[in-house]
């Protein structure tokens, strides 16, 4: 298993974010990534496949938004701080709409549970880069 944080530290150009937040905001853009695909995977495979359509492809959307703000974050050096504010916040949208539909099926399926943890994890996360990029 990687160690986030260890591995972040250890890169010679170092983030403006800090190592805490933007350790944690990796592994919990990882997180969101996989449970998302999972949780798509698991609606794809219910009887009605129609029905959770909408949830389906927010799931997706957020994976790729997750997996290229995590790629972003993993190799930002601060210089520019307009693009990753953008990116993170897109990121955030992502997560939350993700959240929102999964959380309306959360008591009915232990995927969608475990996304709307994930997906409210990682928009913690970003927000706590929102915050560390404006301060």
């Amino acid at each position: 298993m990687i160690h986030t944080r260890e591995l972040l530290d250890s890169v010679t150009s170092q983030s403006v974010l800090g190592g805490e937040v933007l350790a944690r905001a990796v592994d919990a853009l990882a997180a969101c990534e996989t449970a998302v695909i999972a949780c798509a995977t698991g609606m794809l495979a219910e009887k009605d496949a129609d029905e959770p359509r909408a949830s389906v492809d927010q799931d997706l959307d957020c994976a790729d938004v997750t997996a290229a703000t995590r790629r972003i974050l993993t190799r930002h050096s601060g210089h520019d701080p307009a693009l990753l504010t953008a990116q993170v916040e897109a990121c955030l949208i992502a997560c939350r709409r993700s959240h929102e539909l999964c959380s309306r099926h959360a008591e009915h399926h232990e995927h969608c549970r475990i996304c709307a943890e994930a997906t409210e994890q990682a928009s913690d996360a970003c927000r706590d880069v929102l915050d560390a990029v404006r301060a």
